[in-house]
């Protein structure tokens, strides 16, 4: 069984994709960009927060909490960011802290600082 997961308390899919796909024992969440309300902030660590909260929101419209959460996946636009990002990033995961693969790329959508998508238990 999958089924699609949507919340309006975070920001909708920009294209062919779900906010989240839940199995029977897992939850998929994609990418979450930084925005809240319509609105991007500008600093990484704002950023960061934004695109937690957009996870947390998913994950809890899905049935699971970050508590839940088992891997992360982050994007990052300039690794320079790394610090200030895993500064924000651990205060909201406790131990044990989820596997996680932090990866710069050239470019995320909106001109983005940070994207962050998460694996969860359901």
């Amino acid at each position: 069984m999958k089924r699609k997961i949507e919340t309006e308390l975070a920001p909708a899919a920009i294209g062919p994709y779900s906010q989240a796909i839940r199995t029977e024992e897992l939850v998929f969440v994609s990418g979450q960009l930084p925005v809240e309300n319509g609105v991007m902030p500008e600093d990484i660590t704002e950023q960061t927060k934004a695109s937690l909260n957009n996870v947390k929101a998913i994950l809890e419209a899905a049935g699971s909490d970050l508590t839940k959460v088992v891997k992360t996946t982050v994007f990052l636009q300039n690794m320079g960011d790394f610090a200030r990002m895993n500064e924000v990033y651990a205060s909201f995961f406790t131990e044990p802290y989820p596997a996680r693969a932090c990866f710069q790329v050239v470019k995320l959508p909106k001109d983005a600082k940070v994207e962050i998508e998460a694996i969860a238990i359901k």
